[in-house]
């Protein structure tokens, strides 16, 4: 019976030690390495999102020193931003060993979507955009543009807005104005 109870405490002793010894295994070819790619991948997501901000701040500033519009300032320091903290997030996935190459398709495909979705809208915008930059007209100038004459009363990044002669207010749409000839009657 001794002797029985002396095998069963060695087989539980020689459990234990290999049982250990899976731990130790596991620990260092995965729990460890896996630890230092999370805090890299942490590392990566804090320092990326940091610099994303730090880069569309100094666009920002960029911008506000050319005299660019407030409007335009906004839109383009909020893409910058939020295309830079993408990127970071990819980067740091990346890190942890998830493949991103599905992410990167997918985001491209979004992207596609969307714009042919918005076809119409960011051309308005991308024409606001041209006119804020070039400016061609002012506020306060009266022209005639998209078929209308009347006296710049806003300029939107989708829309300007003008009033007629006959005290009328027309929104058009800023691709409407860009595809046309512009002509200048009066600066303000």
């Amino acid at each position: 019976m001794q002797d029985s109870v002396q095998t069963t405490v060695q087989k539980t002793a020689e459990q234990v030690v290999s049982m250990h010894e899976k731990v130790v295994q596991f620990t260092d070819q995965y729990l460890i390495p896996f630890a230092w790619k999370l805090l890299a991948a942490v590392a990566i997501f804090v320092i990326g999102k940091w610099l994303a901000r730090a880069v569309s701040n100094i666009l920002e500033g960029v911008m506000t020193r050319a005299k660019v519009s407030p409007a335009l300032i906004s839109f383009g320091k909020t893409m910058v931003y939020y295309a830079l903290v993408v990127m970071v997030v990819i980067a740091a996935l990346s890190k942890l060993g998830i493949e991103t190459t599905s992410f990167v398709a997918l985001i491209g495909a979004a992207g596609l979507a969307i714009g042919l979705a918005l076809q119409g809208a960011l051309s308005n915008f991308a024409a606001g955009v041209m006119i804020l930059i070039f400016e061609p007209f002012n506020l306060g100038d009266t022209i005639e543009g998209g078929g209308v004459l009347g006296t710049v009363k806003e300029i939107q990044m989708f829309n300007t807005i003008m009033v007629t002669p006959e005290n009328r207010t027309v929104i058009l749409p800023n691709s409407k104005i860009t595809g046309d000839k512009i002509v200048v009657h009066k600066r303000a």
